[in-house]
């Protein structure tokens, strides 16, 4: 009779395996429509720009309460986990110690004077007037991390900023620049993922970079701050069109002399990346301690005909601003959209 009850066991777990999936399935269901129908009454309750945020809200919530199953759903979604991702508070504080610590040495000779005085293996590399650049090896890696402090006096810290991070306006003074778009945004901090795809030296191949960037406008402490690090991103996969750059990471802090609307300032840039090259380290070296001039000459060069002829781009700083006197988070568009002052 063992065979028998065997038998008789297997057909009742069968049934119940059954019932059980009947179930899932019907609430599975139930569940699929009420939210459609909170979908339908959303969508004619509210504009886009407000789904956009209560769905941020939503995801946000349901990541701190499931992190692990978060991950697995925005991975099978193709969702951006920007809980994870976005650039913090003290990633925006670090920077701008970096050039509190070095302000006190510009009536020093920089050249003898490590770059934060605190920081080892820093060697100099090109010493100009108001230019000053620095490199230093990177542990367990064949590249190199860069610093260059500078002055302009012929442009406001303002114009200088805004230049930096208006995509629209670099694509007509950057020859390099293929493709260069914001692809998504967080509401909560103002972070913005930016996609940029640009030509390198022949006979190189095309480099791709996605990277989420953040800047933030200190009244208190008179500084400007810019933070940028290469992530992944759903809406931009990988392609055999470019190479991409998985390794990047940028900051840049800016302090007026007097005031953000007076010519005037004093900047640091901290930068290294790992262009994906055969190339040896001097090799890769020697390309970007002589890019890396040529790229802020660039930049100075674009922000003077932005103040000269009046050129219209959106002015990044005063959003930011006006953000912090009022607590109002200016930043609430969609993926891809742009508000504009």
């Amino acid at each position: 009779q063992y065979p028998s009850i065997c038998l008789l066991e297997w057909s009742v777990r069968k049934s119940m395996v059954s019932i059980l999936a009947n179930q899932c399935s019907f609430v599975t269901g139930q569940r699929v429509r009420r939210a459609w129908q909170m979908g339908e009454l959303y969508s004619s309750l509210y504009s886009e720009r407000s789904r956009w945020s209560l769905a941020s809200a939503l995801w946000r919530r349901f990541q701190s309460r499931h992190a692990g199953a978060g991950k697995l759903v925005a991975a099978l979604a193709g969702v951006f986990m920007w809980e994870e991702e976005k650039i913090r508070e003290e990633e925006l504080r670090r920077s701008a110690s970096e050039l509190q610590a070095m302000e006190g040495m510009k009536s020093q000779n920089l050249s003898r004077v490590v770059p934060g005085n605190v920081d080892a293996g820093w060697e100099i590399v090109m010493e100009k007037k108001n230019f000053w650049l620095w490199r230093r090896p990177i542990l367990n890696s064949h590249l190199y991390e860069y610093r260059v402090l500078g002055t302009y006096t012929d442009i406001t810290p303002r114009q200088f900023f805004n230049v930096q991070l208006d995509t629209e306006y670099r694509k007509k003074w950057d020859s390099l620049v293929i493709k260069l778009d914001v692809v998504d945004r967080d509401v909560s901090t103002g972070s913005e993922v930016v996609y940029w795809a640009t030509h390198f030296p022949y006979p190189m191949y095309s480099r791709d970079y996605v990277y989420v960037r953040r800047y933030d406008v200190d009244l208190e402490n008179n500084l400007m701050v810019l933070v940028s690090r290469a992530v992944e991103h759903p809406y931009v996969p990988e392609t055999t069109d470019f190479v991409r750059v998985r390794s990047y990471q940028s900051r840049m802090v800016i302090r007026p002399h007097k005031s953000f609307d007076e010519n005037g300032f004093d900047y640091l840039l901290t930068y290294c990346d790992d262009p994906q090259t055969a190339f040896p380290r001097y090799c890769v070296s020697w390309m970007v301690s002589s890019g890396m001039p040529d790229f802020l000459e660039k930049l100075h060069a674009a922000a003077l005909r932005a103040r000269n002829q009046e050129v219209g781009i959106r002015d990044y700083a005063g959003v930011k601003t006006k953000e912090r006197l009022t607590g109002d988070a200016a930043h609430t568009g969609a993926p891809g959209q742009m508000e504009y002052a």
